[in-house]
């Protein structure tokens, strides 16, 4: 998932302006770029941005100085909806007003038939690969995207059923100035996706009861989100700047959190279940 934050966000190939592009055969796309507004928060002196793609949080650091990033989410229960919809949940490195991106995650698609779970890693600007096994609703997984010497390495795990998905590259070339948690929707060469109902996504130890939180090393110093000045909390916003998705404040081990879906369109009506 590329992502870039759109000084509002997007992403599923996950796109780093904040802006998602999904390809034809349904790989995510998410580079994040630039957000809308920032101002303080109320709650460990994060900062507030919006995007149109993405929820959750995002620590920032200087050029090269991010070198892990990790996660433990729960699988949602998304229930086929009446037209395609998609959301992505994943940890990763960069994509945060860079234009690479080293991340892992789970892409849910629902239609009025099915819907489909995959796991996958991305280093983009090359495409995701997928794993050949299903994520499995309700059960914990564990996202760890870290550089090691060389190498930058991105691995997803289905704790649940020990199934584990992972790829390395060269770290060559990657900015390394970001660490994002992320729930997200998709876009198509068309556009943006329309966010699936995925009801509350929870993230981190609190919620999960693995030993795997919310963590990031950044300059060397590895810490929960809340201990890091530079932590950013994202809403998702539509084009017209209603709440599609947002995060719930940091919990008081500074790392847990969710994210709660709001609606699929930010009308003011909120919350029908996946339709467009």
């Amino acid at each position: 998932m590329r992502r870039t934050v759109i000084l509002m966000v997007c992403a599923l190939m996950l796109i780093s302006t904040f802006t998602v592009a999904l390809g034809s055969n349904g790989s995510h796309q998410s580079r994040m770029g630039g957000a809308i507004t920032q101002s303080a928060g109320a709650l460990f002196g994060e900062t507030n941005a919006q995007s149109l793609n993405w929820a959750g949080y995002v620590v920032t650091g200087s050029p090269g100085s991010v070198t892990s990033v990790q996660t433990s989410f729960i699988v949602p229960s998304v229930s086929p909806s009446h037209g395609t919809t998609y959301v992505a949940l994943w940890a990763g490195i960069d994509g945060y007003n860079s234009g690479t991106v080293e991340q892992a995650g789970i892409l849910v698609e629902s239609t009025h038939n099915s819907v489909i779970y995959r796991a996958w890693t991305e280093f983009y600007p090359a495409a995701p690969t997928y794993a050949s096994w299903t994520p499995e609703v309700k059960n914990v997984i564990t996202v760890t995207v870290s550089v090691s010497g060389s190498d930058v390495t991105a691995t997803v795990n289905d704790v649940s059923t020990g199934r584990t998905y992972t790829q390395s590259v060269s770290a060559s070339g990657y900015q390394l100035n970001s660490a994002e948690w992320i729930v997200e929707r998709p876009s198509t060469s068309a556009g943006l996706t329309t966010l699936a109902n995925f009801g509350t996504a929870y993230f981190g130890t609190a919620h999960t009861s693995s030993s795997i939180n919310n963590y990031a090393t950044v300059s060397g110093v590895s810490g929960a989100i809340g201990s890091f000045s530079t932590a950013v909390a994202v809403t998702m916003v539509s084009s017209t700047g209603g709440t599609l998705a947002y995060p719930t404040p940091l919990s008081t081990d500074y790392a847990s959190f969710t994210v709660i879906y709001a609606s699929s369109s930010g009308g003011s009506g909120g919350g029908h279940h996946g339709k467009p």
